[in-house]
């Protein structure tokens, strides 16, 4: 029977690997945010496993909110274009935002939520993600907490996926190359 690991060319980050990269984080996001007060916002649906691992790692009292926005194009490229799909429940007024992101990679996506968000007033926004991929920037964007910068490779596993799948390895890792095609 062919498992998912199959499809995967190399481990990135291995599940212990990913947890002290969660937890790093999570206490620098507990010093710098101590005293405020703090609002996790999880972009859906590739953060979702950072997301409950982060708040876990937060040492410190903080609301946690979902929202969820497709871009339009297709497969791998995005257009930047987005629609939401399911915004957020709680007011920001008042709150200190950390949009909380799986990857960071063109940033178009994440500057239309930013300007969104902006709009509403929070009393700071900022950025959190797992990864960053540099090398694919096209919006002016940049991370204020990072887990780990990645190469420019198709990776999947901890919430990221392929065409929906690959999101419960526990693991990151590289695909290989014959599963997407071209």
């Amino acid at each position: 029977m062919h498992s998912m690991e199959d499809d995967i060319k190399e481990v990135l980050f291995s599940p212990e690997a990913l947890a002290g990269i969660v937890n790093k984080v999570g206490s620098q996001i507990s010093e710098d945010y101590r005293d405020k007060n703090l609002l996790l916002v999880s972009i859906l649906k590739g953060s979702v496993v950072f997301m409950s691992d982060l708040m876990r790692a937060v040492t410190i009292p903080c609301s946690i909110d979902f929202m969820a926005v497709s871009s339009y194009g297709s497969g791998v490229k995005t257009s930047g274009v987005v629609r939401i799909v399911k915004d957020l429940d709680i007011d920001l007024k008042g709150c200190d935002v950390l949009l909380v992101e799986d990857i960071l990679d063109s940033g178009l996506t994440l500057s239309y939520i930013l300007e969104l968000l902006g709009a509403r007033s929070p009393k700071s926004l900022k950025v959190c993600t797992l990864f960053d991929k540099p090398s694919r920037r096209t919006a002016d964007v940049k991370a204020d907490y990072s887990g780990a910068v990645v190469p420019d490779e198709f990776i999947v596993g901890y919430g990221l996926d392929y065409n929906q799948k690959y999101r419960n390895l526990p693991f990151v890792g590289i695909l290989k190359p014959e599963v997407y095609g071209d």
